[in-house]
């Protein structure tokens, strides 16, 4: 195959350059010179090669209501909640990014997954670039999956790697990882923004072509974020994010997008000796076992995805000095300083010179507003030293003038917590049942002041 030139184009005026420049020669920015890939000719196109043939063709114009509209075809991959996660199992030609920290799982995950999808029937295909062969079977072993028929392949060309994605024609491909794969047509080094972003495009495109469903594994930088070109997140059809503490044992499995699902939806894993395990009832995860109840406490369902989750909420109070700290682990620390305005102005629990510290238990993060109110009895319960009554639970937007705004799904949310045996709570007035749920006894308030006096009565 020959071999494409290479040029350098600018990211902001989309002028060109033959070799690199640390500024454009068009428009004078600096640093904004990426490499690409030329066409070898007029007429030539990189992707026209065997398995671009379906993706080539032109397609006629139609109308949106001419154009027949099928479900996709899901294959569970026999681990349930990585199902749930991906809206129910693997489409076919997929394409799903996977990131997470180091040692955190994501190897051990994908290759769990391929096996059971291996002894289902399925060809699959390991493709590692940060392993040898020898180190995958070691782990394989490890996990217990004695005799798997995995195929395996300790490659980072991408032209062999399309090469034998096109003679063997798995139903499912992981590349472990994208960062490590490299493209003879450029010159960069693995792992550069061009080589990830030309490796991905290629390979988005073989899955589309063929029908494999394609696992990219992503590095992730210090924040967090995935590595490489934000359009990387774009080309593909799922990304998921692995979350958790590698000191911990428990796992959660985030989709942040989902084009075959919903997004936000999480799964929750427990690390054995055995590689990840599903766990049935999250919510055990994120509640603690008090014999007794403990001043700070406070118990919230939230939403992710569609499941609930019960949530236990701490907070800490404590004499500050001239500068009190705000400190929210779990939780919005810009949100925690205004909830603590409105703490203040409107129920009059003053924590001006209190340092206080909030946590949502068991490493979970809670970015929707429905835990303000239970964050705001927390911090009263400890600062008051006085626990709330075994059983209780209260979630609630609240705005600034000190109203208690509905959460979305309060239904679910409350029949989850009569399911797991709380007996009281206290939410919006909006979200009150019509009708009562056994076993659990309701307060509905409209402002934060109401809430106050409602457990100070229980």
């Amino acid at each position: 195959m020959a071999k494409d030139k290479t040029t350098f184009t600018c990211t902001e005026c989309g002028g060109t350059s033959p070799r690199w420049l640390g500024k454009c020669p068009a428009c004078g920015a600096w640093n904004t010179l990426i490499e690409s890939v030329a066409e070898a000719g007029p007429g030539k196109n990189r992707y026209s090669g065997a398995q671009f043939a379906g993706l080539n063709q032109a397609q006629a114009v139609m109308p949106l209501s001419a154009i027949e509209a099928s479900d996709v075809d899901r294959t569970p991959s026999g681990i349930d909640e990585l199902d749930r996660v991906l809206g129910g199992g693997i489409v076919e030609g997929g394409v799903v990014l996977i990131g997470g920290d180091p040692g955190i799982g994501k190897s051990t995950l994908l290759l769990q997954a391929l096996d059971a999808l291996q002894r289902a029937g399925l060809p699959t295909l390991y493709v590692t670039g940060e392993e040898s062969g020898a180190q995958v079977a070691l782990r394989s072993r490890r996990l217990g999956l004695d005799h798997s028929q995995v195929n395996v392949l300790a490659e980072i060309q991408l032209e062999k790697i399309l090469a034998t994605i096109e003679s063997m024609q798995p139903a499912v491909a992981v590349i472990d990882s994208i960062q490590t794969v490299y493209s003879d047509q450029l010159t960069s080094a693995p792992g550069s923004v061009a080589q990830v972003r030309e490796c991905a495009a290629h390979l988005t495109r073989c899955a589309k072509a063929s029908g494999t469903a394609i696992v990219l594994v992503g590095h992730v930088t210090k924040e967090g974020a995935l590595a490489g070109p934000r359009v990387l997140e774009h080309m593909v059809d799922t990304v998921l994010y692995f979350e958790g503490d590698t000191h911990s044992q428990f796992r959660l499995v985030r989709a942040i997008k989902n084009r075959f699902g919903a997004v936000n939806e999480i799964g929750v894993f427990a690390m054995t000796e055995k590689g990840l395990k599903g766990v049935s009832n999250p919510s055990a995860i994120f509640l603690s076992q008090h014999s007794e109840p403990v001043p700070g406490s406070c118990v919230m369902v939230t939403l992710e995805g569609t499941r609930p989750l019960l949530v236990e909420i701490q907070a800490l109070v404590d004499t500050g000095g001239p500068s009190p700290r705000r400190l929210s682990v779990g939780l919005d620390k810009d949100r925690l300083a205004m909830l603590l305005a409105v703490l203040h102005r409107h129920a009059g629990v003053a924590c001006m010179d209190q340092d206080v510290f909030v946590n949502a238990v068991g490493g979970v993060r809670i970015s929707e507003p429905a835990a303000d109110l239970a964050v705001m009895l927390s911090i009263t319960s400890s600062l008051r030293g006085k626990a709330l009554p075994r059983g209780f639970l209260a979630f609630g937007e609240v705005g600034l003038a000190g109203e208690v705004r509905p959460a979305p799904r309060g239904q679910e949310r409350l029949k989850e917590a009569a399911k797991l045996g709380f007996s009281v709570a206290v939410v919006p007035k909006a979200n009150a049942p019509k009708k009562p749920i056994e076993g659990l006894t309701i307060h509905a308030v409209e402002r934060v002041e109401e809430a106050m006096n409602v457990v100070r009565g229980l």
